[in-house]
Formats: structure tokens, C-alpha cells, sequence
């Protein structure tokens, strides 16, 4: 893996810095790596880049009005700090957006900029109800790998004609462009918070209470599915023994409540049923977040599977016919989190979800020398491939920007 931190930074201080230093690279025909606190550096393939292009320094929210339920930010911003200033007005990023630095073992300060947010298209267990960081981005502001300064939608939520660009540079992982601003739509916090926890279902019969769950009028935000094997590990072994299915519900107290009176009744017969408060359901979803249970060494490699929800339970059982792995599901089980025990079983992931039919899988945590063998991000069918390297031409046409980060060549 090329150590990227030792190429020589450009600092911006301003959106005018940000266009000098790219205008400046492609001049030179400079490749450069776009990056904010550095929390997700190494996820995806190694870059050979002569500088890095350091947006930290871009910092501030420049406008916030809670009763309008917008904001907007430099890219470079903390999203610690903007979620401690939400949560002074009892207001959120609906879509909770994952810390990866316990994953991938950093002990950096910051999680993260409000930029990265995006660039990743980063979510949380809300992804069902609330969708990912694309579907709250109301505008943008960016350097393209031409040199140009582009802006895209606004302030309000219905200001998109022609092209939405916002949501179109989401998950590109600075291969397109640099955010320079971004305006989010932010949502009130709910006033209380539970789980129902579900005991020592196999993953099943788990599958089939969180499709339930989730279809009922009980409205379940999140739904996950914790194996024995890690269930331990979540509230510091504060979860019931067994196997856990965990069902949040959010919302007024009165209301919560009913709910999960309800959900206790539908369920009590297929397993043993407990109720965590407030505090405890914000501990356990954030570690379901932010992949606890794998958290707790960094050589084994990791995988985050995406799948139709019905076929997460699938996919480890095939799995585990040929390989040690530990897992569990998040997003009704349409989420898999993969622990491999070995190395070199890529091509076993990527057969499995093919025999499913459909489904992505990204390598989030490897070694240097797996991460150049095998694709990180899952490989495209030959006519996506095409679509995808016009876009980089069009937006980046000598590739100047993360270069080879996603795998994309020319």
C-alpha cells in the first residue's frame, strides 16, 4: 500500500485554493489525492499520487436555520461538530452516518468531514426508512478533475432542474470532484428510543420476524440480526444470552410504547422477548453502526455485503460450506457484515453473490497486497464499466483525481 500521508500536502484555505491547486495539477498533470480527516484512507484500491490535496483546513458551517431544517457546511467541517450543534436544537442527520475508524483502527480525532459524508454516500441502520447521505444532500458546491467550479441544487428541497448532481457525485470517493460545500436537510430527533430484543432465532427464522417487523404498522426504523457467535460483544455483553434480533422503534413515548407492546405480542411466541430503554438502544445501535464485534483486531479481512434482505442468511450459509466466517445483518438482513478468517477468499464472496443473483460486495479492510489483487468495490458488468469510465472522462478526463481508487482505468 502506497503511504500516502508522506506526499507532500496543499492546504486550501478557501473554494478559490481548492480551484488554483486542481487547475494547477492538471496543468502539470499531477495526480492528486482528494482527502478530509483521512478516517476511510484506506478503503479502496492504493493510489500513486504525488500530492495530497488536504481539505481539512476548509472549515465552518456557513449556514444553519433549525426551523427551516437546512445546513450547510464547508466540506472540510467535523461532522463531530455538526452533530453537536444539531443536537443543541434536538435535531440530527437522519441517516446516521458510520464511524469506520474503530473498524479499520485508527485512533484519529475526527470521524470524519462532512464532505467524506457524501463522497462515501455514507448510512446507518436507519438505511430502510431513511435512506443514506444521497437522499438528505439538498445542494453542492465542486472542483471537477477539468478545473471547473460547479454548483448544484440549493437550499430548499425542490430546486433540482436538469441534471442532479448532488446525489450524482455521491459515492464517487473523490474520483470526480472535490466538495468544497454542501447543504444537508436535517430532521428532528424523536423523543425516546427502544429495542425489542428477540432471543436465540437462527437466522431464519430471524429473517422472517424483521421482514414482519418491518411491513407491520408497528413502524420498526432499524431491524439486525446478531449471531450467538457476536452477540456477546454488543452493550459490553449486555444483551440477553443467545442469538439477538433487534427491532428499534422510535418516536413519542406514549406511542413507543404501544408499539412495542405490540411487536411483544406478535413475537413472544417465537422466542423469549426483552425491551432495552433509551441509553442502551443508543449504545447498541451505534455499535451495530460502527461494526463492534469486528472491531477488536485489524489484520482479518473485512467485507460489507449488500443483498436483496431475503438473502443475507443465504449468502452465510453458502459461505460457511467453505470458509470460517463470523457475520450478522443489519438493514432487515439485507446488510452483511463479514469477518473472513483467511485471506484470498474474494473470488468465494463474489461466486456467492452471483449464485444469488444479484448483490454488491466492497472489501473494507485488507492488506496492502490483497487490496491490489482483488477488486475492492464489486466489478461491473462490461456495459456499466463502459458508463462508468465515460463519466470519469467527462468529469476527470486525466484522471488527476484519486486515481485508480475505485478500480476505474482509461
Amino acid at each position: 500500500m502506497a503511504d500516502n500521508t508522506q506526499n507532500p500536502a496543499l492546504h486550501p484555505r478557501d473554494e478559490k485554493d481548492v480551484l488554483d491547486a486542481v487547475q494547477w495539477a492538471i496543468s502539470e498533470r499531477t495526480p492528486i489525492e482528494v482527502r478530509g480527516h483521512g478516517s476511510k484512507q484506506s478503503i479502496g484500491r492504493p493510489m500513486q499520487v504525488a500530492h495530497c490535496l488536504d481539505l481539512s483546513g476548509l472549515t465552518g458551517v456557513t449556514l444553519y436555520e433549525p426551523e427551516e431544517l437546512v445546513l450547510t457546511a464547508k466540506a472540510g467541517t467535523a461532522l463531530d461538530e455538526i452533530e453537536a450543534l444539531l443536537a443543541k436544537n434536538n435535531q440530527e442527520l437522519q441517516f446516521e452516518p458510520m464511524d469506520y475508524r474503530p473498524l479499520l483502527g485508527l485512533n484519529s480525532a475526527g470521524r470524519g468531514t462532512i464532505g467524506g459524508v457524501l463522497a462515501t454516500n455514507l448510512s446507518g441502520p436507519r438505511r430502510l426508512k431513511a435512506g443514506a447521505a444521497r437522499d438528505h444532500v439538498l445542494g453542492i458546491r465542486a472542483v471537477t478533475g477539468r478545473g471547473d467550479l460547479i454548483k448544484s441544487g440549493g437550499r430548499v428541497v425542490k430546486n433540482v432542474t436538469g441534471y442532479d448532481l448532488s446525489r450524482g457525485l455521491s459515492g464517487s470517493w473523490g474520483t470526480l470532484a472535490a466538495f468544497t460545500e454542501l447543504t444537508f436537510k436535517v430532521m428532528p430527533r424523536a423523543e425516546t428510543q427502544e429495542t425489542l430484543v428477540v432471543s436465540n432465532l437462527d437466522d431464519a427464522q430471524a429473517g422472517d420476524v424483521m421482514a414482519r417487523a418491518m411491513g407491520s404498522n408497528a413502524e420498526v426504523s432499524s431491524a439486525a440480526h446478531l449471531p450467538e457467535s457476536v452477540a456477546a460483544k454488543f452493550l459490553d455483553g449486555g444483551l440477553p444470552e443467545g442469538a439477538a434480533t433487534v427491532l428499534r422503534v422510535e418516536g413519542f413515548a406514549p406511542s413507543v410504547d404501544y408499539r412495542l407492546g405490540k411487536l411483544i405480542e406478535a413475537f413472544s411466541p417465537m422466542g423469549e422477548c426483552h425491551r432495552l430503554d433509551a441509553q442502551s438502544t443508543q449504545v447498541l445501535w451505534q455499535e451495530i453502526r460502527d461494526v463492534k464485534p469486528f472491531s477488536d483486531d485489524t489484520e482479518r479481512v473485512i467485507w460489507r455485503v449488500s443483498v436483496a434482505p431475503g438473502d443475507g442468511h443465504k449468502l452465510v450459509a453458502s459461505l460457511r460450506l467453505h470458509a470460517g466466517i463470523d457475520a450478522y445483518y443489519d438493514w432487515q438482513g439485507g446488510l452483511v457484515w463479514l469477518r473472513m478468517e483467511a485471506d484470498g477468499e474474494a473470488d468465494l464472496v463474489r461466486a456467492s453473490i452471483r449464485t444469488l443473483g444479484s448483490g454488491h460486495a466492497t472489501m473494507i479492510r485488507a492488506s496492502g497486497s490483497m487490496r491490489n489483487e482483488y477488486p475492492v468495490f464489486e466489478p461491473q458488468e462490461a456495459p456499466l464499466a463502459a458508463l462508468t469510465r465515460r463519466l470519469k472522462q467527462q468529469f476527470d478526463p486525466e484522471f488527476i483525481l484519486n486515481p485508480g481508487r475505485m478500480g476505474i482505468e482509461l
